[in-house]
């Protein structure tokens, strides 16, 4: 949201060039010795082009440390793993930037509010109180210029200038996004009014409504209104029958156990009907145990799981073995002896790759104990955010023969090279989240870069901001599921 973003800043780092270069070449060495796609990935035909990347990539930090992280990704993704990846160490332990008492707007104007609000909650312009899902701002004139002033935002003062509205007409305007952190530029967006001047929109951003004199209207307002400008994030569970043959499941992660509940919690209104829709659109993965009981559900037929193989280098290896020094290994005393296992073997092949002990000599082969009735046909809706473990879940939905799967386009392609660990750069400001295990899919079978095909397109295009509604999609598939009945 427009307005966080500046909270943050707070804590934004001002990183020295020697700092960076640090990061950088710790960085470098640590893909080159510990990436278990490395070498399938960098070969004689590449390796040049890596290494004037490297060159070039020095040369920015040095012209332009404070864009540290913004190089350092943009090494990471020469690599086309979005595994692989740098983020940033918020802490208030940080170097803070300068925070100004006046924003980049040069002055700060005080407003009545009370005031402004009785002469504009009937307007249709833009001068009024705006109330968003954190935030409060006013708008009104400073010259022949409007002027967005801060009401109650954290990390910001009454006063304080968030914003400038540059009319193209009676509802569309030029913004200028106004910042306090001293020597940061403002920078430029759009905005427009809608419903007679009730709502303004901050284009694939957020959006505010014009504050009334009740409270709990103004908040209901807010949370129904379907912007036209979304910013395509907001997906939320979902779990209702929508005829007498068919119940729908929309799961927007497998960060949470919501899926296993949602199914647990419905299990016999999806169980006395025919057809089961799975709406994982906009779903980036997670845990593979968070979709157990969706996999329960769909499962027709034992079939065969390729697994993954850990890389042993000595960087992974120091790595198990810390964190067992410090007591970091989940599942107990279970979990220990799992990672000591993985750590002798991979002792005993360093450089190469193993399988863990526990999965050597056979085949992993998903069987269950039960395969339901009903549903008998499962649509799962899939669109172009999903990766990782909903790519999983996918392949294993693959398998099964009551699945159909729906959308218009492959999915992420985010799933060769797994279990990613955080490891921090020298100059603790920010991490690099590195893969360590790789798919024996590989070489004949990759997903990254390429996804998994939807068996059916769908004709209708795709809703950009899903929230938790029903939408042509869903009526689409619940058609196609009913009338193979």
């Amino acid at each position: 949201m427009v307005l966080i973003a500046i909270i943050v800043h707070k804590f934004a780092l001002s990183q020295t060039a020697e700092e960076c270069l640090k990061d950088f070449d710790f960085l470098v060495n640590k893909i080159r010795e510990d990436y278990p796609g490395y070498n399938d990935k960098i070969t004689d035909v590449n390796r040049a082009q890596l290494k004037d990347l490297e060159n070039v990539i020095r040369q920015k930090i040095t012209n332009y440390p404070d864009s540290c992280g913004h190089y350092l990704n943009e090494y990471t993704s020469f690599f086309q793993d979005f595994h692989l990846r740098v983020r940033r160490v918020w802490s208030e332990n940080n170097q803070q930037l300068e925070i100004m008492d006046v924003s980049t707007y040069g002055k700060n104007l005080y407003v009545n509010v009370d005031s402004l609000h009785q002469a504009t909650k009937d307007a249709k312009g833009i001068e009024g109180v705006w109330k968003g899902f954190r935030q409060k701002f006013v708008v009104t004139k400073d010259g022949q210029k409007y002027i967005g002033v801060v009401g109650n935002n954290s990390g910001w003062k009454s006063g304080q200038v968030l914003y400038e509205f540059e009319p193209v007409n009676d509802t569309v305007f030029n913004v200028i996004n106004h910042s306090l952190v001293r020597d940061r530029n403002p920078h430029r967006t759009k905005a427009s009014l809608h419903l007679d001047g009730k709502v303004i929109e901050f284009h694939d951003d957020t959006r505010f409504v014009r504050k009334t004199d009740c409270d709990i209207f103004d908040k209901a307002f807010l949370h129904s209104y379907i912007p036209l400008y979304p910013n395509g994030i907001n997906t939320f569970p979902v779990a209702m029958f929508l005829s007498d043959s068919t119940f729908y499941l929309r799961v927007p992660s497998f960060f949470s156990n919501t899926g296993n509940e949602l199914v647990i919690k419905h299990w016999d209104e999806i169980m006395k009907r025919p057809n089961l829709i799975i709406d994982i659109r906009n779903n980036g993965g997670g845990q593979d145990n968070f979709y157990r009981e969706l996999a329960r559900i769909i499962y027709t037929r034992p079939f065969e799981t390729k697994g993954v193989e850990w890389y042993a280098s000595k960087g992974n290896i120091a790595h198990f073995e810390e964190a067992m020094r410090r007591g970091e290994i989940r599942g107990g005393e279970e979990g220990m002896r799992w990672t000591q296992a993985l750590v002798d073997a991979m002792q005993e092949n360093v450089g190469g790759f193993v399988t863990h002990p526990y999965q050597v000599g056979s085949n992993i082969i998903a069987t269950r104990d039960t395969v339901y009735p009903m549903p008998r046909n499962v649509g799962i809706i899939i669109n172009e955010r999903n990766g990782s473990s909903a790519e999983q879940f996918l392949l294993a939905a693959k398998e099964s023969d009551k699945v159909i799967l729906f959308g218009n386009r492959n999915t992420a392609g985010v799933l060769d090279y797994s279990n990613v660990t955080p490891i921090s750069l020298p100059s603790n400001n920010f991490q690099v989240w590195i893969p360590m295990t790789r798919s024996k899919r590989l070489p004949e079978n990759p997903i990254d870069n390429i996804g998994i095909a939807p068996d059916v397109i769908i004709p209708f295009p795709a809703t950009l901001q899903l929230f938790d509604r029903l939408d042509s999609w869903v009526y689409f598939v619940k058609s196609y599921l009913e009338l193979l009945n």
